[in-house]
């Protein structure tokens, strides 16, 4: 692997152009796969039972997470995955088959143990805030014949992928010898070994030295204090190169939450600062590392520009709600010029982020929706006090298809793409996401908005999604409509 280029030597072009190359490759991910729950509610009251807020439960999601999570993100890349773990017998091991199985570029051979617990992590969050977390898990070795087995499944597996990613979460799954095993695999495969390792002080004797040999290490400071013992230096930096040398790692990646990361290799020590604009939640963040590295030194980046461009991933990820995962369209954006209109344009699932990152921070998401064609006083009226009204203004427009079955043949005037960038350039408007359906309904069921907007022209029982956003605490307001202003009545003039 080549380390010879700074980081400050990767231009934006050259940072795209790998971005593009992320999706032609293929890794092999082993580890710790977990059910992360996420139940979302609000809290109005407190127990009179006792001093604990009682949460209304609004919905839950159900994601994989550990080494699922780092499938997720490879999946989300564009990339191929080979993905080995081990579940329980129970209800949360079935729903994580199905969810692992269901995405798109993943060979799942996810092994069942009998008796086994498979790890479920549940947090509850109201307004954006966690209230608890829940765990229910087994910390034990797996059966002996099951690591036999998932051995050689990885032997085959790595003859068709490029890097092997071990996902330590340290719930058993590289108990004894099961780690050696796999690095002298992938060794005598020639693939490239990324471990990713999670602190846990209590299981701190087992140390690294069972990844001995491996390409990379990512660890956290915390996991550091945690392996370390009394003859370690007190510097991390020092510590993580020590630990370099000790276990004959090729490199080291030392992430540091805020303060970046630092790049430990061939005795220099470089720094990535961290990407974020702004932190609402660090759960996955690791995960993110792990795959876009992977990826990256799949696509045989050099290692220097890898790890940058995982570090602006983790800085993308960190900057949305929940475990989140970046995508290449992510990836571009944040190295595309600020402060562009049209940076507003976003699809469907970035829309339903940004939404949830504004609710984080206590603001009010205002939606409304309409075609837009011909934008005139009328609309901007509509959008203004729709603005006034809520602190982020999100804007649903209908695609071309959808507008012709609305509105005839004849129409749209303008393409989706100039109605978006039209809108965009209003500071009335926060965001523009286009949808294709004949109505919003899914959009709105989607951002949860806290007010919906359409003009007086509409009675209440007629605002599509009104009820939804109802029965979640939100409003529906009626704007004023300017008389004399009509897209249809325009469209006419000018044709006659």
């Amino acid at each position: 692997m080549d380390l010879s280029p700074d980081p400050a030597e990767h231009d934006g072009a050259e940072l795209a152009a790998a971005v593009a190359r992320l999706a032609q490759t293929s890794v092999l991910v082993i580890g710790d796969v977990m059910l992360d729950r996420a139940i979302y509610g609000h809290v109005a009251r407190i127990s009179p039972e006792a001093p604990v807020p009682v949460l209304a439960i609004e919905r839950e999601v159900a994601l994989p997470g550990g080494a699922g999570n780092v499938v997720r993100n490879l999946t989300a890349l564009g990339a191929g995955v080979a993905f080995i773990s081990v579940l329980g017998d129970d209800q949360a091991g079935s729903d994580l088959t199905g969810l692992v199985g269901g995405q798109p570029g993943v060979e799942p051979w996810l092994l069942v143990q009998g008796g086994r617990t498979t790890t479920v992590k549940t947090r509850f969050l109201a307004a954006g805030q966690h209230l608890l977390r829940a765990d229910r898990e087994e910390v034990a070795p797996v059966h002996p014949k099951l690591a036999e087995r998932m051995i050689r499944i990885a032997r085959d597996a790595m003859a068709a992928t490029s890097v092997t990613v071990l996902s330590d979460y340290r719930k058993g799954l590289f108990g004894g010898e099961v780690a050696p095993a796999l690095i002298a695999a992938a060794r005598e495969a020639g693939r490239t070994v990324i471990v990713a390792a999670k602190a846990d002080p209590g299981h701190a004797a087992a140390g690294l030295a069972r990844y001995r040999g491996a390409d990379v290490l990512i660890l956290g400071h915390e996991t550091l204090l945690a392996e370390g013992d009394d003859t370690s230096p007190a510097d991390p930096q020092e510590a993580a190169a020590a630990l370099r040398d000790r276990h004959g790692f090729g490199a080291v990646l030392l992430t540091r939450h805020g303060d970046g990361m630092t790049l430990i290799a061939e005795g220099r020590a470089r720094h990535f600062p961290a990407e974020a604009r702004e932190v609402y939640d660090t759960a996955g963040a690791g995960d993110t590392v792990a795959a876009v590295l992977a990826a990256g030194l799949a696509a045989r980046l050099d290692l220097a520009l890898a790890v940058r461009l995982a570090s602006i991933a983790a800085g993308i990820v960190v900057g949305k709600v929940g475990t989140a995962i970046c995508r290449p369209a992510d990836l571009l954006e944040a190295l595309s010029p600020q402060g562009s209109g049209l940076r507003k344009i976003v699809g469907r699932q970035a829309a339903e982020e940004q939404a949830a990152r504004w609710r984080h921070k206590g603001l009010r998401v205002g939606f409304t929706n309409g075609c837009f064609d011909l934008l005139h006083p009328g609309h901007v009226s509509l959008l203004e006090q729709a603005r006034n009204a809520c602190d982020r203004l999100v804007v649903g427009l209908n695609d071309d298809a959808s507008v012709r079955r609305l509105k005839g043949a004849d129409r749209p005037v303008q393409s989706a793409a100039a109605r978006a960038a039209v809108l965009s350039g209003l500071g009335s408007v926060d965001l523009v996401s286009v949808f294709e359906e004949d109505t919003p309904e899914a959009l709105i069921e989607a951002l949860r908005p806290d007010l919906l907007v359409k003009g007086a022209d509409y009675a209440p029982d007629q605002v599509v999604g009104a009820e939804a956003v109802r029965g979640w605490g939100g409003r529906v307001m009626l704007a004023t409509l300017l008389e004399g202003y009509s897209t249809t009545a325009t469209v006419a003039k000018i044709r006659g």
